[in-house]
């Protein structure tokens, strides 16, 4: 029998679009759970639904005997963080197969966070609110112990045996461990992973984290686990872990998945030396903001091995950029793009359309943009309102019955945006099909430019009958981002809690 059985809900094959891709990746918040809960003499097992089709859920039940399964959601997984239907149904079916199995339920995640009754009411216990792990240890403590889990802060659990209704202890910023153990890879079958990337992409790439959230403030992003809190880890534990990935895993290649990568320029220079001193540089990509590509932190990461940088640009617009209290200037992407190319480092864009208030001459500002800066990739996403954040209040009001997209492929706007969704989609395609031109060689087709040509040219015909008359306007005047509170990026060490006296109390009890 097995004490606790750790399990997620994101599954590759309901994403249509990450089955285009086929860039999967393991599972990190939940693997982060099961070091901690095993360094605390826990046994543990994990069912990695990622590639593993989810009906083999009842056979790890079956196998594993759990006392405790823990729906542990990853919190370093974007998928996840956008709360996606498909996703959210799973897990419900997996807490009521556990719950009828006869184990305790415990539910960690960003959706979770948001509807915790929900969660109750398909068969969790308890719901864990807010950073995870040291929850979750004093949470299994409880139920293994037989200690009192009300009083545990940052939990949701039913109020008696029987009751759908539930209690909520005081949720407190969450303190994170300094230096957590390496997530527990060894519990799942990285194989399917190597093979996936292999067949698809000829190389082999693994993630891993450097820091955990991001202390910004733009008003659309959600979040339910960190909040507005930062947490590093030291530069010479995260050179260690990339030693590992490629000695032991053969890793080709590295995804850091944090919100935001390099906040510190020092930092950055520590873990360039630290690379440097152990001859483990790993190509890797990550994703940050644009003012912080200065060159000395731009010329560190590619001596750390860095490739590729995803920026989080949003828009052309000036005005849409404060409108999300993005506390970015244009100019700034302009200089980020060159520092990086200066170093030999692919810029990419994360690009945004729909925000309220934007206006065709907004979005061409975007194109323009993107025209002038050349950037090696682009993504693109539409405004999504999420809980919890001051975008999902402006719009709540318009929110239907449909308020969080199915897969990552949804992408409809579910308030009353300036467009519809069909011209948003045009103009995405267009875009991204005028990024892969420049892409493909120096000497693209005629048929290929004409394609190209075609396409803007029905989006610039459409465009006035695409219009919604009705189209949500900003509630205020936005303020200008040199006005507007930015964090002061500083070294932040002395926000961290030591893990060593949690785990010693865990293995006490």
């Amino acid at each position: 029998m097995t004490d606790v059985l750790l399990t997620h809900s994101y599954h590759l094959a309901y994403d249509r679009k990450q089955v285009r891709k086929q860039q999967p990746y393991p599972p990190l918040g939940t693997l982060y759970a099961a070091s901690i809960l095993r360094e605390a003499s826990f046994s543990v097992a994990v069912f990695d639904t990622m590639l593993l089709d989810p009906a083999g859920f009842r056979d790890s039940l079956k196998k594993h005997q759990p006392k405790v399964v823990a729906i542990y959601e990853d919190d370093f997984n974007f998928l996840t963080k956008m709360c996606l239907t498909r996703m959210r149904d799973l897990a419900w079916q997996m807490a009521d197969e556990a719950q009828r199995f006869g184990a305790r339920v415990i539910v960690h995640g960003s959706d979770a966070a948001d509807h915790a009754n929900e969660y109750l009411h398909h068969g969790a216990d308890f719901v864990l609110t807010g950073a995870g792990e040291t929850k979750l240890l004093n949470v299994m403590q409880s139920i293994l112990c037989g200690s009192n889990s009300a009083a545990i802060e940052g939990v949701v659990s039913r109020s008696s045996v029987g009751s759908n209704s539930a209690m909520q202890s005081r949720i407190r910023p969450s303190a994170v461990p300094s230096v957590l153990p390496f997530p527990a890879r060894d519990l799942i079958d990285l194989e399917l992973y190597r093979n996936a990337w292999m067949q698809a992409h000829n190389k082999f790439s693994l993630n891993m984290v450097a820091s955990r959230g991001c202390p910004f403030r733009c008003n659309w992003c959600a979040k339910p686990i960190f909040g507005d809190n930062f947490y590093a880890r030291p530069a010479h534990d995260v050179a260690d872990e990339m030693q590992l990935l490629k000695q032991r895993y053969s890793a080709d290649h590295i995804w850091f998945a944090d919100d935001i990568f390099a906040l510190n320029r020092s930092w950055a220079l520590q873990l360039a030396a630290e690379v440097e001193r152990r001859k483990c540089a790993v190509p890797f990509k990550v994703q940050t903001r644009a003012d912080l590509m200065i060159l000395e932190t731009v010329s560190a990461l590619r001596r750390a091995g860095c490739y590729e940088v995803w920026m989080g640009v949003e828009s052309g617009s000036q005005k849409i950029l404060d409108a999300m209290d993005k506390g970015l200037r244009v100019e700034e992407v302009y200089a980020a793009r060159r520092n990086l190319k200066r170093e030999g480092i692919r810029a990419c864009y994360f690009l945004q359309f729909g925000f309220p208030g934007e206006s065709w001459s907004d979005i061409k500002k975007t194109i323009a943009l993107v025209r002038e800066s050349r950037p090696n990739d682009i993504g693109i996403s539409f405004s999504y309102p999420l809980p919890n954040t001051r975008f999902y209040d402006m719009v709540r009001h318009q929110l239907g019955t449909k308020r969080n997209w199915a897969d990552s492929d949804d992408l409809c706007v579910m308030f009353k945006g300036a467009y519809t969704d069909q011209f948003y989609r045009s103009v995405r395609d267009a875009l991204r099909a005028e990024v892969d031109l420049w892409n493909i060689g120096k000497h693209p087709t005629a048929d290929q430019q004409r394609h190209v040509r075609k396409l803007w040219s029905e989006i610039e015909r459409s465009e006035p009958s695409s219009r919604n008359s009705d189209a949500t306007q900003l509630e205020h005047q936005p303020t200008s981002c040199t006005e507007r509170w930015r964090p002061r990026l500083s070294d932040n060490s002395e926000d961290f809690v030591p893990l060593r006296g949690l785990l010693a109390s865990a293995r006490e009890a």
